[in-house]
This record gives structure tokens, sequence and C-alpha cells, in this order.
């Protein structure tokens, strides 16, 4: 029974009962267990969820508020838990409430009574926000009511858990824009600059010690907001702005607090807007940028930018709305390939058009790696037909400009990423060796003649892990020690740090501890000292993990009476998608849930990069075999049979 139909029925009986003009009796209002099994349709709320001994003491009864009715749910002490109420007198329930302490923090509603949540509020100690979900799906696509602070926590979340559909309500739209009366150059680079908030995101994180699965969002900064006149930008209306927003984050144990610069806030109503996307604040230099509409150049020219400015057509300002328009409408990841292409095709070529159309470097750059983005992404998905082509021209373009530019470095990136993703999709065995060569042969030239390449700690990552893979150990060595020497702070040097770890672990104890996947105490390898252990790296979407999976188990049945024990190493990036998998092939062992996946701290700690990846432990705790495969299992359980 789903949540909004359980409520409905149970609503019914009892509003029923009640119009009828018949005693309520206790038996006529849902059980404490049902009403508890309730939530709110975001995770985000923190309210009261008494414990099995608690709700034996909870209550439910009737509640009539006027023409409203409903029931509420009490705690021991009499405190309100929950409350659902039929608003508008259909008998059906159309507002769902939830407490703390007492006080209402969050309230679901039916606004146009389909039984389908289509706003959401946070209310007192719960917050300020006051969501729209246009489209009923679960997700916030506007705000009636946002606080700059908490702007600022989901802008930080959306960074975090890499979804740009927490940011995108959050950016300033060509609507907004409108309302506050700013135009032209200032309103393009404005929707420059929020366009394309998944590959920003992206960006942005790509090389974060601060920004991962573990970090925590401590507080807002900013200085008071303050107010741009009318008079300075000829808008209609004064604009109220926080210049630059920070927000203070702890990034856990891999390092300590720093700033996200949130940018510059704006206020709209009662809603506080972007100008830019959310940028981690790292390194011994920091640089921050002014914002769009409080910066030197509007504040001291007396006159607005889009007055001071020439060569902004109206066609380019036409070309960032449909740009926005395309990115709103992408279309979903299970969408038919045609639609795909479709979508990278219309995109691109705005962007090639954007970029012909930008009257300064900075746009023109900032176009130009979101062209070279999609298409590089279109061709290694097949969703963008001749895409190498086109991506071979942008290169021709930009070389041709300037040579030895980071911009070049990133546009021969991609277009090598894209090549090769074309010819090994349908190569042979034979032709894929060849190919192997030819790229890592392209990767070393890459890091050779452009070292201080955004991709070029990437494309030394690449070349230690196909080293690695072929057993080439002391080459792979090599490419992970210049990663930790030459690119400290880049994402790939955890991940070089790891691998050089795994590598040389043939002889050490394994140093392992995590949380249990079922919730239970914390599983530490050591504590299996004296039997062989199997440490086993797996997820469900694994394919070789799934098919080894019989094999293990049979020599789990048959050896773990004798002293073998197995510890799995989950790294799904939701620990619920294991729960099933487990269950269904009936696995029986010990679980570490790595948080994070496989770029989560337990996983990098060790460099892995495929699964499964297996260590086996004997019974001294030392690692004999760092990447064990089945047939080395069996060896180690059944030397007699080699």
């Amino acid at each position: 029974m789903s949540m909004r139909t359980g409520c409905t029925i149970l609503f019914k009986m009892m509003v029923g009962t009640v119009v009828c003009a018949t005693v309520a009796r206790a038996a006529e209002t849902p059980p404490v267990k049902t009403t508890m099994a309730y939530k709110p349709i975001h995770a985000d709320v923190e309210y009261d969820i008494p414990d099995a001994a608690a709700q034996a003491a909870c209550k439910v009864a009737v509640a009539r508020e006027g023409k409203q009715s409903g029931w509420v749910v009490t705690g021991p002490s009499g405190q309100t838990l929950r409350r659902f109420m039929d608003t508008n007198g259909d008998n059906v329930v159309d507002q769902w409430s939830y407490f703390r302490n007492g006080i209402e923090v969050y309230r679901d509603i039916d606004s146009n009574n389909n039984n389908k949540v289509d706003q959401s509020r946070w209310l007192n100690i719960g917050g300020a926000r006051w969501g729209v979900d246009t489209n009923e799906d679960g997700k916030i696509e506007t705000w009636k009511r946002i606080s700059a602070e908490e702007v600022s926590r989901l802008a930080v979340k959306a960074l975090m858990v890499q979804d740009a559909s927490l940011i995108a309500p959050l950016l300033m739209s060509a609507e907004d824009l409108k309302t506050l009366g700013v135009s032209g150059s200032l309103e393009t680079k404005i929707l420059a600059a929020v366009s394309d908030p998944a590959g920003k995101l992206k960006a942005a994180t790509k090389n974060s010690k601060l920004v991962g699965p573990k970090t925590v969002f401590l507080r807002f900064d900013g200085a008071a907001p303050g107010v741009i006149p009318a008079d300075q930008l000829k808008t209609p209306q004064d604009i109220t702005v926080y210049e630059n927003a920070m927000a203070i984050v702890d990034p856990g144990a891999t390092g300590k607090p720093g700033l996200i610069q949130i940018g510059e806030m704006v206020r709209i109503g009662e809603v506080w807007k972007l100008t830019s996307l959310p940028i981690p604040l790292e390194g011994e230099e920091i640089e921050i940028a002014f914002g769009l509409l409080v910066s030197p150049e509007n504040a001291n020219s007396g006159m607005p930018a889009t007055v001071a400015a020439t060569g902004i057509s109206e066609e380019a300002k036409a070309l960032v709305d449909e740009l926005g328009k395309i990115d709103k409408a992408a279309p979903a990841p299970d969408a038919s390939k045609a639609e795909h292409v479709r979508h990278n095709l219309r995109r691109s070529d705005l962007l090639a058009k954007l970029r012909k159309l930008a009257t300064t470097d900075e746009l023109k750059e900032q176009w130009l790696r979101q062209e070279a983005d999609g298409v590089a992404a279109g061709v290694q998905t097949e969703t963008f037909p001749d895409g190498v082509a086109r991506l071979k021209a942008l290169e021709a373009e930009v070389v041709k400009s300037s040579p030895k530019s980071t911009v070049a470095a990133y546009v021969v990136y991609r277009r090598m990423l894209a090549e090769y993703s074309i010819e090994i999709q349908s190569a042979s065995n034979e032709e894929r060796t060849k190919i192997q060569e030819r790229w890592l042969k392209q990767l070393e030239t890459f890091v050779n003649d452009s070292p201080k390449a955004e991709d070029a700690a990437d494309a030394c990552l690449q070349l230690a892990i196909a080293q690695e893979f072929a057993g080439k150990l002391d080459e792979a060595k090599k490419w992970y020690t210049r990663i930790t020497k030459d690119f400290p702070e880049s994402a790939a040097n955890t991940k070089a740090v790891g691998a050089m770890r795994r590598i040389e672990l043939a002889g050490k104890a394994l140093e392992l501890t995590g949380p249990d996947l079922l919730g239970k105490a914390p599983i530490d390898v050591k504590q299996f000292k004296g039997r062989t252990v199997l440490v086993l790296f797996w997820s469900t979407w694994c394919k070789p993990c799934t098919e080894d999976l019989p094999q293990i188990k049979a020599l789990y049945e048959k050896y773990h009476s004798r002293g073998f024990e197995i510890v799995g190493v989950n790294v799904d990036s939701e620990k619920a998608a294991a729960l099933p998998y487990l269950k269904q092939y009936q696995v029986t062992w010990p679980q570490i849930y790595a948080d994070g996946g496989l770029e989560g701290d337990l996983a990098r700690s060790f460099g892995v990069i495929s699964l499964p990846t297996m260590f086996i432990v004997n019974p001294e705790g030392k690692v004999t075999n760092r990447s064990a495969s089945v047939v080395d299992l069996k060896a180690v359980l059944e030397p007699e049979k080699k």
C-alpha cells in the first residue's frame, strides 16, 4: 500500500464515522504503527520518530478545526508527533504534518487534491522553505520562499551529490532577470554563468578535497546584504544582494574545514537566487571573484553595463534563453537514443553559435568548454553522430588561435577520449591490443606536451591503471608516483596513494575497518585473525562479481567451518541496493558498507579501480595476495587439487 493510498483509505474510514455523527471509537482511528510508517516526501527533515517502546504509549485521536478534520498522533508526554488533515471537506487527506519537540517542522500538501504531494514546507525550527513540485515527482521545481542560508545548504548538497536538479531552481532565470529589469550584456553574462549546472558542478568538484560524500555543512557566512540602488543599474526597483556568500564546511577525515564560494545571491520576493554556481575554495592561493551585479564595472560606470557595452545582440540573448530551455528539458537517462541524439546536436549547435557571438575571451572559452564536453560525452555514449569530426574541427580552431593554452589542451584531451571510445567500441580482440598500445602512447605524449593541463593528472592515472592491469608494476608505480609528485592537489592523487598502498600490501598486516552493512557493530578484519580471510570489494552492478558468486559461495559453505571467512566490502552508492541482492543470492558472510562507493574514503584508500577486487589474508593477518581471483582462492583452500 503506498503512502498516499494508505492515507486516503484510512482517512475515509475515520472521517466517515465523524460525518455520520456516530460515536468515534478508538478502533475507528488508524493504529499508531500505521501513522508512524508515513514519511515526508523529502528526506532532509528532522522530526520525532519514537522507538517501538515509546510507540506503545502514543495515541491517535480525531481532530476537528472548523471545516477541517483528520487525526492527530501524540507521544507519551502528550506532545504532538503527527497531524494528517482534510482541509477541504472531501474526506481525503491533503495535508501531512510532522513535528519535533511538539512543534511542526514540516508539511506536505496536496493542493490540487489528486492524492499526490505538489508542495512542501519547512516550518518553525525546521526552516523557512516553501517549495512547489509542479510535476509531482518528488523534486522541487520552484521555490515560493527560501532563505539565503537554506540556499547555501542546498548548493553545498548539490555539489556533494552532483545533483543539478537540487540547484536548478535556485539559479537566476531569464524570467527572474526580466522581473529585476536586468537586460543586455549583464543578462547574457548571468545566464551564461548559470547554464549547464550539471557540467559546472562536475568541474567544480573534479579535483576537490573539500567536497565529498562525508562533507558536513557547518554554517552560512556572509556580510550583511546590500542594496544596489535602482539608478545604478537603471532598474525599476532597488536590488537586494549578498555580494559574495560563503559556506563553511567540514570534509571529514580527508582534511580541515574550508570555504565554498556560494557567490552572489539576489532576493526576488521571498526567494534568494544565485548568479553563478558554487565553487570550493582550495589550495594556498584563493581567488574570490566579484559578483556579476555587484562589480566595479557596474558600480563605477554610473550607468548599467547594458548601456556601456556594445556588440551584444538580441540574437545572443535569444540563444542563451534557448540554451536554458534545452538544458531544462534534457531527456531522462532511459529516454530513446534518438531523443539523446537530437538533444546533443541542438545543444552543440547553440553553443557553437554563442561562441562565435561572444564578445569576451572569457565567455568564448566558457561556451567552447561546454561544447567540447557535450560532444565528447555524446560520442562515448554513442549519441553524437560525427562527434569526433566536430571535435577535430574545434581543436583545429582553438590550437590555431592559442596553441599552448589550457583550453587548447582541454579540447585535445576530449578529442582523444572520443576517438579512443569510437575505436574500442567495435574492435576485435586483436585490434583492441593495438588500439590500447596506441592510446597509451597518446596519453604519454599528452602528459609530456601539456604537463600543466588540468587533465594531465587523469591521463597519468589512466596510464598507471593500464600498466597495472598489464602486470607491469614498475611502470604503474612510475605513473602513480608522478601523480603524487606533480599533482598532489588533484583527485587522482588520492587514488594513486591508495593504489601504491594496495600494490605493496603483500606480506603486510591488513588494516581495514568499516561500518556493518546491516547496522551492526563495525567490522574489523583483524577480528578474524586465526582464519584465512577473503576480502571482497563488490557491487550489485558488477557483472563479474555476480558471475563469481556461485563458486565463492560453494567454497564458503565447504570451508567456513574449517577456518575460512569472507568479508564483503560493498561499494554501491546506496546501501539499500545491496540488501535485496544479498537476500536474493543468500549471501551470509559479514559485509562492510563503503560509503561513497568507488569514490569514497575506504575504496580510495586502497586505490580500488575495478571490481571485484579481492585480497587473501592468512591466519596471521597478513596479505598473501592483493589481486586474487577465484582460481587463486581455490589454490589456497584446496592446495591438494593444484
